[in-house]
């Protein structure tokens, strides 16, 4: 967890001064149908930039194998109105020193409602059916 924090320290001045449109505060997620013990408390922070057409992110948390991962995003906009979104978004992911190669696809749909975000990520593994991810999100404007 420390690298995330030293990584986060380091990035986050930098983004913030490119004047992010949001920020996004991952609590943890919930691993479907899975036999597995996976880590479900997974802290991270997020910068998003929302422009006309697409919503760029990047950040980093704390993944389900307790190591740090830093992620980027875009996503595309379905529904939006002032308190409310829905989004479907593509992205990559790190996970150095994990038993998982190394950068990751990931894709889904989100979706925010006032403060409160959700993702869902379907898995094509037989382990687990999907990974639903949770937190709290800010307007920075």
């Amino acid at each position: 967890m420390t690298k995330l924090f030293l990584a986060l320290a380091l990035l986050i001045p930098t983004l913030a001064s490119a004047g992010p449109d949001r920020v996004y505060v991952m609590a943890g997620s919930k691993h479907l149908n899975t036999v597995y013990e996976f880590n479900e408390i997974n802290p991270g922070v997020f910068l998003t930039w929302e422009e006309s057409m697409l919503d760029f992110t990047v950040g980093g948390y704390i993944n389900s194998y307790s190591k740090t991962s830093l992620a980027v995003s875009v996503a595309y906009p379905i529904l939006r109105g002032e308190n409310y979104s829905v989004d479907v978004f593509a992205g990559l992911s790190t996970y150095f020193d994990t038993s998982r190669p190394d950068i990751l696809p990931m894709a889904g749909i989100q979706g925010r409602l006032g403060p409160a975000f959700v993702q869902y990520i379907p898995t094509p593994g037989n382990y687990v059916d999907g990974i639903v991810s949770f937190g709290m999100t800010f307007d920075l404007n």
